[in-house]
Parts: structure tokens; sequence; C-alpha cells
């Protein structure tokens, strides 16, 4: 059958040719006897094909064959079979094939003299996530990290999407980060963490993490990224009850020093400085400020320069410490009615509100924005309504696990845990994909985190 499909492509092909040259072949072709001639339509200067069943198919094609191998007939090739569609999974691997093809190698004798600076400067624009592959290529590049003018490089680079450091409730001893620019989750170990202690993120700065244990005692600083980690001394003053914790950089980058700071219900609070490895005691807490604070401890400080923001309660506001200065200041600022699980957050050097909105049956994530001149919020930006059909009629409790810029919210139900990414300054919703470890199926809980700007040469 195939013999039969090639000798009518093959008849069809000198169809062609003479329709071409407008002329009848040449008395070579004549010798040959071939059926292939009407000569009572000789006029017509038309090729006729014969009427050739399956059973002669392979004798016409071994005939036709050998006489295009023959000197005085140059035959054409018989054509291939008409294309097939082909599947969309072969198309798009026909094309990553070719392009692979298409790849000129790598000569040595050019590529051995590339020069150092600009294979930093390369390496620092690359994407924050091949971090974890490219420590492995060699010492190095391993060895980057400790290279002041690679730190430079990465400082030159303008500054990525934060990204967002968890803790799920599957496993409290260990961290997962989130990748909003890909999409992905990544399961870091950090091994100088320890290990018979629960110890929760709390604050970050300059790409380091701030972490404190369940126990409102001691304080760690780690880079997720590079490992970098230090456990900051005892604090002089003992407080064991609840405590908000807040973390400024000296300058640009983490080269400068940081500070944290810890602030009690009952006005005590202490300021820990890198460069001298120390807490101190500023002073006390001004007659201004009302105490006890009442202290919204589901409200991460927020960072605007050198100022820490916390949110209170009783009277309901903000308190402010200028760690440069250090001077305290109070504001009373009336929340939105119907508000709850609400938080603070800055985006650009202005200080937002985001929390849920419940009345009657609907329940929705609304976002406010601090206005200076009335200390007043003001609604600008709402859920879209198809997400909000979800929550109707339904008891949720939300999380919010980073608060600079892109917020990333944690909406809880009784069957489920929904993780969206708000975008302040685009005002855009995105879902956030599950959160699954390693050779793992189940999506894990997640219960707190923070939003951290990942920084490859930062050192606690």
């Amino acid at each position: 059958m195939e013999g039969l499909v090639m000798l009518r492509q093959l008849i069809g092909q000198l169809q062609e040719f003479v329709e071409v040259y407008g002329s009848q072949p040449q008395s070579h072709y004549h010798h040959l006897q071939l059926p292939l001639l009407n000569h009572s339509h000789h006029r017509n200067r038309r090729w006729c094909p014969p009427n050739v069943d399956e059973s002669s198919a392979d004798d016409y094609y071994s005939f036709m064959m050998a006489a295009g191998k023959s000197e005085s007939v140059k035959m054409l090739e018989p054509s291939k079979p008409p294309p097939t569609k082909r599947s969309r999974k072969e198309r798009t691997r026909g094309k990553s094939s070719g392009t692979t093809n298409t790849t000129e190698p790598m000569e040595q004798h050019i590529w051995k003299d590339f020069p150092e600076d600009l294979d930093e400067a390369v390496i620092a624009r690359l994407p924050i996530a091949t971090f974890f592959h490219f420590r492995s290529v060699c010492r190095k590049w391993n060895s980057l990290l400790d290279s002041e003018s690679f730190s430079q490089h990465c400082a030159e680079v303008p500054q990525a999407n934060p990204w967002f450091y968890t803790i799920t409730h599957e496993n409290v001893n260990s961290g997962a980060m989130y990748d909003p620019s890909l999409k992905k989750w990544h399961h870091p170990t950090i091994s100088s963490l320890p290990t018979k202690l629960i110890v929760l993120p709390v604050a970050s700065a300059g790409g380091l993490v701030c972490f404190l244990d369940i126990g409102n005692r001691n304080f760690y600083v780690c880079n997720p990224l590079n490992q970098s980690f230090k456990e900051l001394p005892a604090r002089s003053v003992k407080v064991w009850s609840r405590i908000a914790v807040g973390m400024t950089l000296n300058g640009s980058s983490t080269s400068r020093g940081y500070k944290i700071m810890w602030v009690g219900c009952d006005g005590e609070y202490e300021v820990y400085d890198s460069l001298r490895n120390s807490w101190t005691c500023p002073g006390s807490m001004p007659s201004s400020v009302k105490l006890p604070l009442s202290l919204n401890f589901r409200s991460q400080a927020v960072t605007i320069d050198s100022t820490l923001y916390f949110m209170r309660s009783d009277p309901e506001g903000i308190v402010s410490y200028d760690m440069v200065t250090g001077v305290w200041k109070q504001f009373i600022i009336p929340t939105p009615l119907y508000l709850t699980d609400h938080t603070l957050a800055e985006c650009g050097g202005r200080i937002m509100l985001v929390g849920l909105l419940s009345k009657n049956a609907a329940t929705c994530v609304c976002i406010w924005e601090l206005q200076k001149m009335t200390l007043l919020w003001k609604e600008v930006d709402r859920m879209p309504n198809i997400w909000r059909l979800e929550f109707y009629g339904k008891h949720v409790r939300m999380t919010c696990l980073g608060n600079e810029g892109l917020l990333m919210l944690s909406l809880r139900l009784r069957q489920m845990n929904r993780l969206v990414t708000y975008n302040v300054s685009s005002r855009e919703w995105l879902k956030v994909p599950g959160c699954v470890v390693p050779h793992g199926r189940k999506r894990q809980w997640i219960a707190c985190g923070t939003s951290f700007s990942p920084c490859l040469t930062a050192v606690a």
C-alpha cells in the first residue's frame, strides 16, 4: 500500500513537470513503454495515470525506481507523505529541541579570559533563586558571598520584590520561603537555629530576618539565603509577657549595622545595636503615651526610614519611635467599623491598613490608607467580588504575613487555607500556590511569617 502511495505521488510530480515546461517528454521516455500516456489525447499534452491496483503496486514502484537510477532517466525522489497534525506537546517539544540544536558551544579560548569584575556583575543580576544552584558550581563562586566587590554589584541591582519567610503548623521548627516573582516555594534548612525551641520570624531589615523564641526570651538574626546567623546577647530587662518587635538599618545596607527594638505593654523597651552587640535602655516612655499600650500583636511593626510604627488599642491608634532621635509619639486614629484581624502595612512611605470587614453575612478584605492631614483611614481597595463569594456566610480569620509594599494574606476557614498576595502600588490581587514540602502532597497550613528583602550578601 505504501508503494502505491509513493507511485501516485511520483506520477503527480511528473504531471507538474510537464505542465511547467509545456512539452511532451523526450523520446528516451517513450522507449520505456510506460502506460502513462493516453495517446488519444496527445494534443492536450496531459499525463493520465493508469488504473493501478494494489497487487501491481510493488512492480511499478520497483520499475520506476530502477528507471530513476539510470542515466537516461533522472527522476524526482518520491516526496514524503503529507504531514499529519501534531499535538501541542509535540509542537512544543520540537521548538525546544530546535532551539537547543542552534545553540553554539562556548569556546574555551574566548571565555577563559572573561573579566572577573564582569563575572560578578552578571551573577549579581541573576534571579535570586539561582543562588541555590550556583554556589555548588565551584569554590570561586561560592566565595563570592564574602567578596566586597560582589556586594557592591548586588547593591547596584534594583530592589526585587520581597520574599516571605513563613512557619507552618505542621512543621514549626523549619521555615518555608515564597518567591512571588517565580511563584515558587523554597524550603531552606537553617541549621544554626535551635531545634528544641520554637522560634518565630517577627521582623526583618536589609535581607535579615529576626527570630524570637516562643518564650519571648532569646533573639536570633539570620539571612535565610546564605545562612549567616547570630544569636543576640541576653536582654538586660526580663519581660516574660508578649512583646512587639521592630527592626531598622543604620544605612542603606547591613554593612553599616542594624538595630532591633522590643516594647512591652507596660512601656518597657530596649534597643539592640549590632555594631556594639549589646542591648541598651534609652529611657522611659513619655507621659504623653497612655499606658498600658494594649499592643495589637497580630500587627507587625512598620518601618519608614528610621521610625517604627506599632498599632495599639484603647485608645485606638498608632505609637511611633524614632531609632535615631529616641522620640516617642502617639496618634489617636479610630479604626473603621466592623473591622477585625487588622494590621499595619507600608508602601512608599505611606501607612496602610489591611483587615477583614465583616457585616451581616458578608466578609471582605479591605485596604485603607492613612490621610496625614486628617489622621483618618480612607478605603482605597477591596478584594475582587468573585473571591468574596467564597467567604459569604462563613467565619474567616486572617493573618498578614508581610506588610512592605507586597502583602501576603493567609485566609483561614474550617477546611481551607487560602493564600493571596496584594500589590499596594498596582492594586493587583493574586492567588498563591499551596505550600507543599518536597516529596509531599499535603498542603501546609501557614501559621505566621514576615516579608524580607532577599539579599545574597547581608551578614548577621
